[in-house]
């Protein structure tokens, strides 16, 4: 068997392009690299998936992302909504409406009550990964001024 590669966020799967629900239990099992071009839309292009950092407390878990920070911050509330998570972020990826913010080199999807975030840049390299995904509903009811911020940068 050929020894896989490994890059910045630990090994790189390439067997799950075009897979996205197939990417998440893979990296829910293994929990370390990143499944290369997992996600395709064509008005983004190619996602791939990490599997990240879950943060730090004293951040309030904000300096997380990727899947283990969408995990452990999220998975309740989106459970609540009805979802597993490799069925949420694909549905999210897929009808989600595109915003852009180029200040942040991010890439918002976003409906009513849920907000997927892809980042494109990591380390001053072009790199589309999901950041993060989450329930918005949460957010207005545990911290009214979050979800206004949360509101304006989806402008």
């Amino acid at each position: 068997m050929k020894k896989k590669e490994t890059g910045e966020f630990g090994t790189i799967y390439t067997e799950f392009q075009n897979k996205p629900k197939e990417a998440i239990k893979h990296l829910k099992k293994v929990k370390e690299g990143e499944c290369i071009n997992a996600f395709y839309r064509k008005d983004i292009g190619y996602v791939d998936l990490v599997w990240g950092e879950i943060g730090t407390a004293k951040n309030n878990y904000q300096d997380g992302y990727g899947l283990s920070h969408i995990i452990h911050n999220h998975q309740k509330e989106i459970k609540e909504l009805g979802f597993e998570i490799e069925d949420f972020i694909p549905l999210v990826f897929v009808f989600g409406k595109l915003t852009e913010s180029t200040k942040e080199y991010k890439i918002y999807l976003t409906g009513e009550t849920f907000k997927l975030v892809i980042k494109t840049q990591w380390n001053h390299k072009d790199k589309k990964f999901i950041l993060s995904a989450f329930d918005l509903r949460p957010i207005s009811k545990k911290n009214p001024k979050r979800a206004k911020q949360v509101g304006k940068r989806q402008k």
